[in-house]
């Protein structure tokens, strides 16, 4: 899977001027979150993506469900049960 090349930099733009050109927001949004203000304060953000697994990342990073098998395959790690990555290799 790719790794995203998004950066962490976050760009701020009027609602006013989203609204007038949402296609070119979108692509600046590939390349950093857009927070989006009313009356000069934040009222939501626009992420874009890059790619469908950029998408499929995001979804991923915001699945409770899958958030919460996560915790449980590292705690059970940490109690001791699983396998190691080595005796999974086979020669």
């Amino acid at each position: 899977m790719a790794k995203s090349v998004r950066r962490t930099v976050m760009k701020e733009a009027a609602l006013s001027e989203v609204k007038d050109d949402l296609s070119r927001y979108l692509r600046e949004a590939e390349k950093g979150d857009i927070v989006i203000t009313r009356h000069g304060k934040p009222a939501g953000v626009l992420i874009g993506f890059a790619s469908e697994d950029d998408w499929f990342d995001y979804r991923l990073e915001k699945d409770p469900r899958f958030l919460q098998r996560v915790r449980r395959a590292r705690a059970s790690i940490r109690g001791g049960r699983g396998v190691r990555l080595e005796a999974l290799k086979v020669d």
